[in-house]
C-alpha cells in the first residue's frame, strides 16, 4: 500500500479556498492516522478564523489503533467502511464500527456510518434485506447519521434511496431503548464532570417525568453535544446567538435549534424559550420541559443549571 499524508499539497490548496467559504460547517479529513494529523488541519482551520469543526474519517489500521486519542482531538468520527473493509479484515468491520460509535458516544462526538448501506439500489429500487439490516444496525448501535454514497451521486433512484433509507430510520428508532440502555457514564475525573452529570440526569429525568422537551442555552455546542450523547426520549432544543453553530449542530442526533441573543436574567430566558416553542407549535399547556444552562448567564460557565418547568 501506498502511505500518504492526511493532508496532502492538493488538500492544502483545496482548504485555502474552503476557508474563505464563512458558511462550511464540517471539514472531513481523509486517511486519519493520528491525532496529530486531526490538530495538525486544527491549527489552519483556527488560524484562518474559522469555526468549522473537523470530522476524521476512519479507513486505516493506523486509526484504529490510536482511536482513542483521534477522537478525543476531533470533533466528529465518519466510520468509511469502504476504504476501512479493505484495509482490515473485513469480518472485523462490524465490530470496529460498533466499538467506533461506543467510544463517539463515550466523548459526546457525533458519529456517522458510510458506505455501502444500500449499494444495491443504485441499480435497484428497492434495498436487498442485508441492507436495511446494515442501516437499522447503525441507528441501534448509535449512530447520529447514516450517509448515502454512489446511490445518490450517480445511481438509478436517488429520491427512492433517501425515502426506503428514511423509512428504516424510522422504525429503527422506535426500538431506540437498545442505545438509551447504553447510556455513558460520565467520568468523575473529568474537568467536565459535573456539566456531563447534568446533562446525563436532564436525559434521565426526561424519562421519569415524560418531558416533552430538554433545552440548552449554548455558546460552545457542548450542551447539545452532550444531551445529544444520552439518546434522551424527548426533543433536544438548542438555543445559542452563534447563527454558524445552529447550522453545524444540524448534524448532531435529535437536536434542534434556534436562534437567540436576548440573554438577560435565568427566569426571563426560561421564560423566553418556553414561548418561542409554544409559538413555533413545539409544545402546549401541561407540558414538561426540562431547561438546562449555566448560572449566570452571561458569564457563560459550563453548564450548572437543571430546572423542571411546566408550560403555563
Amino acid at each position: 500500500s501506498i502511505s500518504l499524508p492526511s493532508l496532502t499539497e492538493k488538500d492544502k490548496r483545496d482548504l485555502e479556498y474552503i476557508l474563505t467559504i464563512p458558511s462550511i460547517n464540517w471539514i472531513a479529513l481523509s486517511f486519519v492516522r493520528s491525532a496529530k494529523d486531526v490538530k495538525d488541519l486544527e491549527k489552519i482551520v483556527k488560524a484562518a478564523g474559522h469555526q468549522a469543526k473537523i470530522m476524521s474519517k476512519i479507513e486505516k489500521p493506523e486509526a484504529i489503533k490510536q482511536i482513542d486519542k483521534i477522537i478525543k482531538a476531533s470533533n466528529g468520527i465518519m466510520v468509511a467502511r469502504g476504504d476501512l473493509g479493505i484495509e482490515v479484515p473485513i469480518e472485523q468491520l462490524p465490530n470496529l464500527q460498533k466499538e467506533i460509535i461506543r467510544k463517539c458516544r463515550q466523548r459526546a462526538r457525533p458519529v456517522i456510518v458510510a458506505t455501502h448501506m444500500m449499494d444495491s439500489m443504485i441499480t435497484n429500487p428497492i434495498p436487498s434485506r442485508a441492507e436495511v439490516t446494515d442501516v437499522a444496525n447503525a441507528v441501534l448501535d448509535g449512530a447520529d447519521a447514516v450517509m448515502l454514497s454512489g446511490e445518490t451521486s450517480v445511481g438509478h433512484h436517488p429520491v427512492k434511496v433517501v425515502e426506503a433509507m428514511n423509512r428504516i430510520i424510522d422504525e429503527a428508532e422506535k426500538g431506540y431503548i437498545v442505545a438509551r440502555e447504553k447510556r455513558p457514564k460520565p467520568s468523575p475525573k473529568s474537568r467536565t464532570f459535573l456539566s456531563d452529570a447534568i446533562c446525563r440526569n436532564a436525559a434521565k429525568m426526561a424519562e421519569e417525568v415524560k418531558a416533552k422537551a430538554i433545552l440548552g442555552v449554548t455558546s460552545s455546542g457542548y450542551t447539545a453535544f452532550k444531551v445529544s450523547s444520552f439518546r434522551p426520549d424527548a426533543k433536544i432544543y438548542i438555543f445559542s446567538d452563534n447563527a454558524h453553530l445552529l447550522s453545524t449542530l444540524n448534524l448532531v442526533w435529535g437536536v434542534h435549534c434556534f436562534y437567540y441573543d436576548k440573554f438577560t436574567t435565568t427566569d426571563e430566558t426560561i421564560y423566553d424559550l418556553a414561548e418561542i416553542l409554544k409559538q413555533n407549535g413545539l409544545v402546549q399547556k401541561g407540558d414538561v420541559i426540562i431547561n438546562t444552562g449555566s448560572m449566570p448567564l452571561k458569564k457563560r460557565h459550563r453548564t450548572n443549571m437543571m430546572k423542571i418547568t411546566v408550560i403555563d
